[in-house]
Formats: structure tokens, sequence, C-alpha cells
């Protein structure tokens, strides 16, 4: 006689099954400190680069990414999971950590701080995706993200420092591939070639994209689909149709990443797959070996573990009567440490900015990132507002912030070699050359 099988309902409830969910799983030991370890190396770089932490909750109103992702997208369309409380609240939890941002930025009233509002985050986030190895449902990412500035140099900014967190955390070979997808005067024109081409094409391509050419005819140059692969590349290039400003607005961001040596390849057909998406989007990639079982690009070569972009008309999105000019990244961390060569990050402590950076001019902004390096390099924390010009602006806002020293790079500055040292405190100040700054900075009193 066969035993009997246990009864998984006991008081009319299933009995739970003792295991993660399917797409999740738990971080334990040294797994876990690695994952700490890449999150404190990362918030360390970005707080030398005067960047303050953010945490946001894991649940927020499912209007707001319906409102700030977009409706025809995959993150609402497949991906969301959403659910209704007791009380009759539709929530979901986040997909993604942007629009949360937003929200925290007007809840709290940080556009009437001084701007840009410079923010860092890092933990959990949600999607109903497909699980594969280095692909979950609960997924790690870091992001930056700098609010209230529409400058260029912003944009250079957010890529400089994740392309410097990746590359110190010991990743090889990364590649930049960036792109601009205009405003709303010159992306139009642009949107409208690009569906009268897809039309004439359109019993050529997978279902998928006729959906997309209905719903959101962008996400086109998204696919991944093989038969879609020659279309996609003979497509409509959208740097044709930039109008004057976002041309302007890309070449700078273009001498930006030159002046710091950036390699970057400018890559057509990238857009991003969400709506609040304007101007400046890039993407960093590595290549993977197959063995690894990451999942890649389709022959095996590569996949993107970081991304992001301008998203200037997010705001209005959400219901903000002004715009609110911003540009954002986020790193997938699951994909980082499954990448070979990653380097073994032990959690540690991080410093708090003693100096508050001051730039004058164009050629004090164009080397200020330099300088920012230097000093980082030599474990010497600052704070900064890049995109504002004017002097009394730039000390109005570091009195304000109670940092004890500001340092001032002026064109004069610039062509010596040097910066000026003053105390905030005191008022006195000296000129200090640039090769014994770290050392001149460190010898400061707090």
């Amino acid at each position: 006689m066969s035993k009997k099988q246990p009864d998984h309902k006991e008081g009319g409830r299933e009995e739970a099954k003792l295991q993660s969910p399917k797409g999740m799983r738990d971080l334990i030991g040294e797994e876990y400190y690695r994952y700490q370890g890449f999150f404190e190396k990362a918030a360390e770089v970005a707080i030398y680069y005067g960047f303050q932490p953010i945490e946001t909750p894991m649940l927020e109103s499912e209007a707001l990414f319906y409102h700030g992702v977009g409706e025809h997208t995959d993150i609402i369309e497949k991906e969301l999971y959403s659910l209704r409380t007791k009380g009759g609240d539709r929530l979901a939890l986040r997909p993604e950590g942007t629009a949360p941002i937003m929200r925290a930025y007007f809840e709290h009233g940080l556009q009437s701080q001084p701007q840009p509002i410079m923010l860092y985050y890092h933990g959990p986030f949600f999607r109903h995706d497909n699980p594969q190895k280095g692909r979950y449902r609960e997924f790690y990412q870091f992001g930056l993200e700098v609010l209230g500035s529409g400058k260029s140099i912003t944009d250079a900014l957010i890529i400089r420092l994740v392309n410097t967190i990746l590359t110190e955390a010991g990743l090889p070979n990364l590649t930049v591939e960036i792109n601009s997808i205009g405003d709303r005067d010159c992306r139009p024109i642009w949107k409208r070639e690009l569906v009268n081409y897809y039309r004439k094409h359109v019993k050529e391509i997978c279902a998928d994209c006729r959906e997309r050419l209905k719903d959101n005819p962008l996400r086109l140059l998204d696919c991944k689909q093989a038969k879609c692969q020659t279309l996609k590349a003979e497509a409509p290039s959208i740097i044709s149709y930039l109008c004057t400003p976002c041309k302007q607005h890309f070449k700078e961001v273009l001498e930006c990443l030159e002046s710091m040596k950036i390699t970057y390849t400018i890559n057509n057909n990238l857009v991003r797959g969400l709506d609040y998406y304007s101007r400046t989007v890039f993407e960093i990639s590595i290549t993977f070996p197959e063995s690894n079982g990451v999942s890649a690009t389709p022959n095996g070569t590569s996949t993107a573990i970081a991304g992001g972009g301008r998203y200037d008309y997010l705001a209005k999105f959400l219901g903000s009567k002004k715009p609110v000019p911003a540009v954002g990244a986020a790193i997938g961390v699951d994909r980082v440490l499954a990448a070979p060569g990653i380097a073994n990050l032990l959690p540690r402590l991080i410093k708090k900015p003693k100096i508050f950076f001051i730039q004058l001019g164009t050629e004090a902004k164009m080397k200020s990132l330099s300088v920012i390096e230097i000093l980082r390099r030599s474990k010497v924390p600052i704070a900064h507002s890049l995109s504002k010009d004017s002097l009394s602006t730039q000390l109005g806002i570091a009195e304000k912030t109670n940092i004890p020293y500001a340092m001032i790079l002026g064109q004069k500055e610039v062509i010596d070699n040097t910066v000026i040292i003053r105390d905030m405190r005191t008022h006195s100040q000296d000129v200090v050359d640039l090769t014994k700054l770290a050392e001149h900075l460190k010898s400061l009193k707090s």
C-alpha cells in the first residue's frame, strides 16, 4: 500500500513552498558582500563627484509608472508587478528608479533648493520578465540622477561616472554607445519618416514590431529579432533630423567625452525603451564569454550592463506645470558581478566632502572633471554645482551647504594650472598648483 501523499492544504490555505519565488533569490554571506561592496564602491565614486544618497519605497502608485514610463512599453504591458491593497489603492513594485526619484523631487520640495539636485541610489527592482542566468525578476541596480539642469556637461558627467565605476570595478573592454533622439521640436518629423519607412515593409517585420508600429514606433529600433535587423540598419537616422539646439547639445556632449578621453561609438539605432527620454541616450556594454551562462546578444559576444540618458519631459508626464531638465543612468549590478574580470570589492566606509568646487567659464568647466578625478584618486571628496556659471551663485550655494572650503577654477587658473583655495569661515585664500593640490587639501582642517 502506497504512502499517503501529504496534504498541502491546511485550514483552507495552500501550504507555502519553502523556496524563493521564480526569478528571485537570496543573497547570503560572500555573495551579499559582493553586492554590498559594489554598491559602496559605486557610492564612493558618486560622493566624490558631489552626489547625495536617496532611497525610495519598493512600492509606488501604479499610476506613477503608467504616466512616467509610458503605457505602451514592455515594462507596463508585460512586466509590471501590480497589486490592489485592502483599502483599494493600486500599487506596483518599482520596475525602475527614475520615476520614483522625480516623484520624491516634487514631494519633498527639492525644486526649491539650489539646482541641480544630484542623487544616487541602489537596491532591488522588479519586472515580470522571463528569468535567465544574469536576468532576474528581482534585480539590482545602482542609479545616478541629475535633476534641474539641461546643460550638456551634466550628460557627460553621468557617462563619466558610470564608465569610471565600471572601470574601477575591474571591467575591461567597455564599449560606450551614444545617440541623440532629439526633442519635441524635431523628433516628430523623424518619427513620421520612421513610421512611413516601416509601413512600406510591414509584411517583413516580426509580430512584436507590427504592434510597436501602432503604439510606440521608436521601439522598432530596439528589436532584437534577426528578421528585423536589415530593415533596422536602413531605417531613417535621427541625426539627420535634429534641430539646431539638439545638434549643438549633442556636439557639446561628444566634445566633453573626447576631452575626457572616453572612446565612444555613435549608434543611430539606440533609442532606449522608455517614453521619458529626450536628446542624449547611451549604453555601456561588455564582452562576455559564451561559457559563463550570461544572457548576451544573439552571437554571444556582448551585452549592455548600463544605460541612461536625458529625460527633460518626465516632470510634465507626472503633472508638473514646469519642465525639469534632468539626466541619469542605471547600472545592472547582477550582470556586472557576473562579468569576467570583476574585482573582489569588499564593503568599506566613505567620507563626507569638505571642499566645494567652483568653476568659472567654459575652459574651466571642460577641465573640471579632470580635476575632480585627480582628487578622487587621492581620496579627497568634494561637492560642486557644475551647471552654474556665476561666482556669486556658486559661493552662495557653498555657504548654504556649510562646507568649510571652496576651490575656485577660472580662466586664469586654467592657464596657470592652479586653483584658488578659499576658507569659507575666514575668507582667506591661497593659490595652489594643481600638482600639489591633493596634498594641500589633505592638510586642511575641517
